[in-house]
């Protein structure tokens, strides 16, 4: 999934059903690997797995502050 991707728009929290943001790798290696979309309002952060977001309640895990803060500076703009 890319920042550019029109999906982004309409995809919802599946608890809040608020807006949700990109995360992008840190490292360099496959663009994909490593992404996820986080609701940064209830810090949970769901994987997103062969390009396929996966938005069940029991597929998103909490984090913690310090994870919080990470996830936040790797958000696609």
């Amino acid at each position: 999934m890319n920042p550019d991707d029109p999906l982004l728009k309409i995809l919802a929290c599946p608890l809040d059903k608020g807006p949700l943001v990109l995360v992008l790798p840190e490292r360099s290696g496959p663009a994909e690997a490593d992404q996820a979309l986080y609701n940064p309002r209830l810090r949970r952060r769901y994987p997103i797995v062969d390009g396929i977001p996966q938005l069940l309640p029991s597929s998103g895990e909490q984090v913690t502050e310090e994870e919080h803060e990470r996830l936040l500076t790797q958000t696609a703009p």
